[in-house]
């Protein structure tokens, strides 16, 4: 793992909370995760059918568009290419965005990421973590309880969905929540991708 600062970033011991809109209050009851858009049938998961998938442990460095960065937190989670041996893909799909609650909405929040790059134990949809001053605990619902998309650290934070929904497998590339702002499209930390 890359433990090299992206360009104006800094460290943090702390996981900073950001978020916009209100805390998603879960319901197991009600809850479900869609997987749709360029696929020969849709998938949708209960709770507990998601939470029955192969799970994995590994750390990603995370980096926040607002400046800081989190070394080496441990997630454990499912990986995104475990969802995709549920589904059959259409050819040519390319991208993909993740949807979470915002405001009540099912689908209301939004990221758009490139999807080639998120099929290694780095593209986890986390329920739990820990650091070196944390033992192991649940997602708190600041940081998107029940389960939040983590990406590899090659991606700024805010294509990190909380409170996830689905995906929706696409084409062509589309902009997501952030990015209708004026928000990067390809969010490279590296290379300092926070703006269009």
């Amino acid at each position: 793992m890359n433990n090299i600062l992206p360009p104006g970033q800094f460290e943090t011991d702390k996981w900073p909370i950001l978020h916009k809109g209100d805390v998603f209050n879960f319901n197991k009851t009600y809850w479900t995760f869609r997987l749709f858009g360029e696929v020969k049938e849709e998938v949708n998961l209960s709770f507990d059918q998601f939470m029955s998938l192969p799970k994995t442990t590994t750390a990603i460095n995370m980096h926040c568009v607002t400046t800081w960065s989190k070394s080496g937190t441990v997630f454990e989670g499912i990986r995104l290419s475990e969802l995709l041996n549920l589904v059959d893909l259409n050819e040519d799909v390319q991208y993909i965005k993740i949807f979470g609650y915002y405001n009540g909405d099912r689908f209301g929040y939004s990221a758009n990421l490139p999807l080639k790059p998120l099929l290694g134990d780095d593209s986890l949809f986390v329920f739990r973590w820990k650091d070196e001053t944390h033992a192991w605990q649940e997602l708190d619902p600041k940081h998107g309880y029940p389960l939040r998309f983590i990406p590899p650290e090659t991606f700024y934070l805010w294509k990190g969905t909380k409170w996830v929904s689905g995906i929706q497998f696409m084409k062509e590339d589309e902009a997501g929540f952030w990015e209708d702002f004026g928000y990067s499209m390809t969010a490279n930390p590296f290379k300092e991708e926070r703006f269009r």
